[in-house]
């Protein structure tokens, strides 16, 4: 069985990366987006708000379910016997960034086990990200062009 984690904060989950869960649905039998608890890290929405938004913006894709995670992302997929890490892209640094990420898990398997596969962003969307999402909701602007329905709801 073909599974990958697809690791994040989601905090809140984007368009951008909806297009990359939507586009990768085909490619494997079940999809785990796994949302990263960081202790340093202040976020906007809580754990619980972020799940829910992941499972009602997928509830029609019954190969997609979503979890939570403390460590390493290595480690979770090797928990769950995962022998793939789903990552989009937007920009030439994002993939810098990501390389080096994705050099570093494979020399932490040390068996190569856990592949790293990367979409890139439609272009329509690889402007958006989480970080400048909470920016426009922090400032009353119109962040509902860039994040799922579940995510619009929360104006209501």
């Amino acid at each position: 069985m073909k599974i990958a984690v697809f690791p994040g904060s989601f905090d809140p989950i984007t368009l951008g990366h909806y297009d990359i869960v939507e586009r990768a649905v085909p490619l494997f039998d079940k999809i785990i987006i796994a949302i990263g608890k960081n202790s340093q890290k202040k976020y906007m929405f809580s754990l619980e708000q972020r799940k829910e938004f992941i499972r009602k913006t997928f509830e029609k894709f019954p190969n997609v379910e979503v979890d939570d995670f403390e460590g390493l992302t290595i480690d979770y997929c090797k928990s769950k016997d995962v022998n793939f890490i789903l990552r989009g892209l937007r920009n030439p640094a994002d993939f810098e960034f990501e390389k080096s990420i994705a050099q570093t898990n494979r020399a932490l398997t040390r068996d190569n086990t856990i592949e790293t596969i990367f979409l890139l962003t439609s272009s329509g969307k690889s402007y958006i990200s989480s970080s400048i999402v909470r920016e426009i909701i922090s400032y009353g602007g119109n962040y509902e062009i860039m994040v799922p329905d579940a995510v619009r709801a929360i104006k209501e």
